[in-house]
């Protein structure tokens, strides 16, 4: 056949190629436009591991970022990877294709998964996933490789495309600019609220100092001022305590000391710990339910623990009532058997409705009770970090007049050593395998 000539059924398969094409891009530049209109980071992260299955036709995709600190690739986001095992599975450099493809800074494809030296199978074995082929492309800013997106296991086990490298590529390289903005932005939002915060005690402090300089003053109202410095300055303390508790967490650097431990003891070690406050107020600690172990980061529970039970305090009414319950998790809506539950029950002013929807916000304080008590507005965001670290869930049910009950959930302990774990830096997401 002459080469000007054509065959009818190559113009019908290249005209449907363009058609598939174009729509293709059509999607991605209304991708590239919804990554461009969120700063909320857990909401970036998952937007782009969908476009990154659909766009190139796989069954799974990810996204794992390289941590500053340790160097390892961690998963940040993934389609069926809940946010535990993610933290769990680090992704060496050296021995895998998103090592590789972040080293070496180019994209990387693999047809067969276990013929390829770069496979790292420990993912698939954790997770039990079968990783068939896979492509994965570096996320860059301004040349710096921040981390990789994968695409795993194309659809019907056909070849991948060029066509299927490009769209990755340009996916991952506006994922990469939003990510980084959303970070930035996160991280200039949490400074600004910070100095925001600090600025009330500190000029109470500047305020007491020139009082003190006064020669007249009486002896009566100077230990009253240097009274209220001592509180202020308590108060700056705990304030940067939670600043730089918060900040770990949100970075990844804090870590999960995993351990087995009774997790009633523990509850009534903590109420121990707060009944003189509780008794100064006429309130009642009680603590009941089963002597369970959970396999956790015992003084981080501890942490959480104390700042429900402060709150329920700080919150109750004078002569309230205040209950910690531990009972084998049953399966249902928020529980299953392998987890534990832990109520925090009390009878104080409750919470309206839309009260409730941000009271795990960032210094977030309800009006209604600002008179009750002072604080950072940072204990229940720190809380539910740490919580949502063990790959558990911590919320709220509360009627306003009648009380609040703060729940949360624990991994019953299966045996094993104790070990160390890696908190994830960024907000738990839900949802691959391969690495």
């Amino acid at each position: 056949m002459p080469a000007s000539e054509s065959h009818p059924a190559d113009d019908k398969i290249t005209v449907e190629n363009y058609q598939r094409l174009l729509a293709r891009y059509e999607r991605l530049m209304e991708v590239i436009r919804q990554l461009n209109s969120t700063l909320d980071l857990g909401t970036l992260l998952n937007r782009i591991i969908d476009a990154a299955a659909e766009l190139t036709d796989a069954e799974e995709a990810s996204i794992l970022l390289l941590d500053p600190v340790t160097g390892e690739l961690r998963f940040e986001a993934t389609t069926n990877m809940s946010g535990s095992a993610m933290e769990a599975i680090p992704v060496p450099l050296e021995g895998s294709l998103a090592g590789w493809v972040a080293t070496h800074g180019q994209p990387g494809l693999v047809e067969d998964a276990r013929s390829d030296e770069r496979w790292y199978g420990k993912v698939d074995k954790t997770m039990q996933f079968i990783t068939r082929n896979l492509l994965a492309v570096p996320m860059k800013v301004h040349n710096q490789v921040i981390g990789v997106v994968e695409a795993i296991n194309k659809r019907e086990d056909t070849r991948w495309t060029d066509d299927d490298v490009s769209t990755l590529t340009a996916l991952a390289d506006q994922a990469a600019i939003a990510v980084q903005n959303a970070r930035l932005f996160q991280q200039s939002d949490f400074v600004a609220e910070m100095v925001h915060e600090l600025r009330t005690p500190l000029a109470a402090l500047k305020a007491s100092t020139s009082l003190l300089l006064r020669p007249s003053m009486s002896d009566e109202l100077r230990q009253e001022i240097v009274r209220t410095m001592h509180v202020e300055t308590e108060r700056l303390t705990r304030m940067t305590t939670e600043f730089l508790d918060l900040a770990r967490l949100e970075s990844g650097r804090a870590r999960l000391d995993a351990q087995i431990f009774d997790i009633r003891q523990l509850a009534e070690e903590c109420a121990d710990l707060v009944r003189q406050q509780a008794q100064e107020r006429d309130i009642d600690i009680r603590v009941s339910g089963d002597a369970l172990k959970a396999e956790a980061d015992r003084e981080k529970i501890k942490q959480v623990l104390l700042n429900l039970l402060t709150n329920a305090i700080k919150y109750n009414r004078e002569g309230g009532t205040i209950l910690c319950e531990i009972a084998q998790a049953a399966p249902g809506r928020r529980r299953d058997p392998e987890h534990l539950l832990v109520r925090v029950r009390d009878s104080g002013y409750g919470i309206s409705s839309e009260d409730q929807q941000h009271v795990f916000d960032k210094f977030f304080r309800i009006a209604s009770t600002a008179d009750k008590a002072v604080g950072t507005g940072l204990g229940l965001s720190i809380a539910r970090r740490i919580i949502e670290a063990h790959g558990c869930m911590l919320d709220l049910e509360s009627e306003p007049g009648v009380g609040t009950t703060f729940y949360f959930t624990l991994p019953l302990a299966a045996g094993g050593p104790r070990r160390e774990k890696r908190l994830p830096g960024s907000a738990e997401l839900s949802s691959s395998g391969a690495g």
